[in-house]
């Protein structure tokens, strides 16, 4: 199906809004505050393209479109829904609160790994990076709506209930940053290890020996090795530092999946620690995974958008967090960007699927993490075609690895990536009762937002219309698992529509991870289609010789015709084609294409006129 990003988000929108309003109050439902990720997405449904996108804004009554007032009428007219959005978030706010301060439970997120296990209050209580990142965009965007809302409305009770939702927005945006920067972890490993024989498979592909590969990781990361080891900033122990700068030990970073156990408190102004309550004390082990690592990028590019620094949402105290959520993200990007591409003639990543080097789990499902982890690299800085084509490459095989873009088999094993999804034991979770696990069936979702992302990337022909093909074909294939009947209509997630083989799933069908996900899709191919078209360089010759044809053309024509009377037929017709040829002019260089379809249409005209005057046929 074609990308229509306003049409599918305003039937999202619309969808989300019949789900979750019951005349015009919000309903949480059964499962409304038992996770905090869970919830946070829900509400980024609404806020994320309300605030990404200038037609979906909700912040001012005045400028609220016609269709997006239509698609959420379940909450209220224009002036009604920004006031219900306050008070749904403040609701939020207070439900993920403790006397201890903001709370980031996994919640019903969290499975044991023994399903006869039952998981105890305290443990799903547990803070997850997931929570930390949504949150971290949610606050953004929440904090970004009321500076503007603020301005828009003159009640006392409002203006009330605004500051103080603020404030408690900032806390808990505050307290985020702080969970991301004590979840952030380097595992330094002995080559000879299980780990570190792992990472050296992965790393030499059966080309390269231990000791190349040991050699070629020393050249390649010594001045991140350096870097690592000589921050303060980053609140490594100093037993890692240690292991770090022996260079005959391997390593790793990222984010675990929760604070890691032993990670120092962050230092905060005395009012500001005061707001964000106490810093929990870890739980995880310090072993980096790459979905959380992934997760966290995510949410941390937020912190540096153009919209985030241009509406000053951040206080002193958070730049400053941001400065090292900064460090931390370079770090990451530039290592998982390396090792992705450690061999340039046989890319580790092209070695489908990706197996983790500390439990040994492997799954197309990783190889999609690194693949985003490196378009986020890419985002930053300029890449060659070549790279472009081959990352292309790998999304089309992970396409058809899934069973997204080829048919399923009976009992086929792809299917789980959709259904039951992948299953991360969390390390370190034991030591609060039966080990967690945490399970996603988003591959498709994600698969969709890299391919979008990265086709916005792209200035290659071939190579764009590769990954708008593809990310059409993903599309489909999501739409089909919209659910069609019962709770949660229009949203996500029947697996069984496309893959009626697959096993049954516990716990609710309605998926706001998967609805969250698609909605970042739209709002991602909103993006990629208000840039600008990639130039042709031909079409742009071919244009310019159209253009200067037309006009030598127009210009003989004018000079033999009589001088056409102001209003007469001939006259409009001129008037047209020099339009044309002027409009041609000023879009040759940004739409060569446009430009000589304009151009060929004034030909076309100049050649009837010529033909209308009887020129054509002298000498008959």
């Amino acid at each position: 199906m074609l990308i229509k990003p306003r049409q599918l988000l305003l039937e999202i929108w619309q969808a989300v809004a019949r789900h979750s309003f019951n005349e015009g109050e919000w309903s949480w439902g059964a499962w409304g505050g038992l996770s905090s990720v869970a919830d946070a997405e829900r509400l980024l449904c609404l806020l994320y393209p309300a605030t990404e996108i200038a037609a979906f804004r909700l912040d001012d009554p005045d400028t609220t479109r016609l269709d997006v007032e239509r698609a959420l009428r379940s909450a209220g007219d224009s002036t009604e829904i920004p006031l219900r959005l306050v008070e749904i978030l403040g609701d939020f706010m207070e439900k993920h609160r403790s006397e201890d301060g903001p709370t980031f439970a996994g919640g019903y997120y969290f499975t044991p790994e023994d399903p006869e296990q039952e998981l105890g209050k305290e443990q799903r209580e547990v803070g997850v990076v997931d929570s930390y990142s949504m949150s971290v965009s949610l606050c953004l965007a929440t904090l970004g709506f009321l500076q503007v809302y603020r301005g828009r409305t003159l009640r006392t009770s409002t203006l009330t209930r605004v500051d103080q939702l603020r404030d408690d927005t900032s806390a808990r945006l505050t307290a985020a940053m702080v969970g991301l920067l004590r979840s952030f972890t380097v595992d330094v490993v002995e080559v000879s290890s299980p780990q570190g024989q792992a990472l050296t498979r992965s790393l030499g592909r059966g080309r390269l020996s231990d000791r190349q590969v040991l050699q070629r990781f020393r050249d390649r990361f010594k001045s991140m090795r350096a870097l690592i080891t000589e921050s303060v900033t980053l609140g490594l122990d100093t037993d890692i530092c240690g292991q770090l700068r022996n260079e005959n030990r391997l390593f790793e970073c990222g984010w675990a999946w929760s604070v890691v156990e032993n990670a120092p408190e962050i230092e905060l102004e005395p009012r500001t620690a005061q707001h964000v309550g106490r810093q929990p004390r870890g739980v995880a082990r310090p072993v980096p995974y790459l979905y959380f690592t992934a997760v966290a990028l995510d949410g941390i590019i937020d912190v540096f958008s153009e919209r985030t620094l241009v509406l000053g949402l951040l206080n002193a105290e958070q730049q400053k967090l941001a400065e090292a959520l900064r460090l931390r993200w370079e770090i990451t990007q530039q290592y998982w960007s390396a090792i992705a591409r450690f061999d340039d003639d046989a890319w580790p990543l092209e070695d489908l699927p990706w197996r983790t080097t500390l439990q040994q789990l492997e799954s197309e499902y990783f190889s999609l993490s690194v693949t985003s982890i490196l378009v986020h690299d890419l985002m930053r800085r300029r890449t060659t075609d070549h790279y472009l084509t081959r990352i292309v490459g790998i999304l089309e095989r992970l396409a058809e690895r899934g069973r997204i873009t080829s048919g399923a088999t009976r009992d086929d094993p792809a299917v789980c990536l959709h259904d039951s999804g992948v299953t991360m034991p969390l390390l370190g979770s034991e030591k609060l009762g039966p080990a967690m696990t945490w399970k996603r069936n988003d591959f498709s979702a994600q698969l969709l937002k890299r391919t979008i992302q990265l086709g916005g990337l792209s200035r290659n022909i071939g190579s764009q219309d590769r990954l708008i093909r593809l990310a059409e074909s993903i599309l489909d294939h999501l739409w089909h698992r919209r659910i069609s009947d019962g709770e949660g209509v229009g949203l996500w997630d029947d697996v069984h529509a496309v893959y009626p083989q697959s096993p049954g799933r516990q716990g609710p069908m309605l998926s706001w991870s998967l609805t969250e996900r698609v909605t970042e899709c739209m709002v991602a191919a909103h993006a990629l289609y208000a840039q600008e078209p990639i130039r042709s360089s031909e079409l742009s010759v071919l244009a310019r010789a159209a253009i200067s044809e037309a006009a030598h053309l127009f210009g003989k024509e004018l000079m033999q015709q009589p001088a056409p009377a102001p209003k007469s037929p001939l006259s409009v017709e001129n008037k047209r084609i020099e339009a044309d040829l002027r409009r041609a002019r000023q879009l040759v260089d940004k739409q060569p294409g446009t430009a000589y379809a304009l151009a060929l249409g004034a030909l076309t005209s100049l050649d009837a006129l010529v033909r209308a005057h009887g020129n054509g046929f002298q000498g008959v």
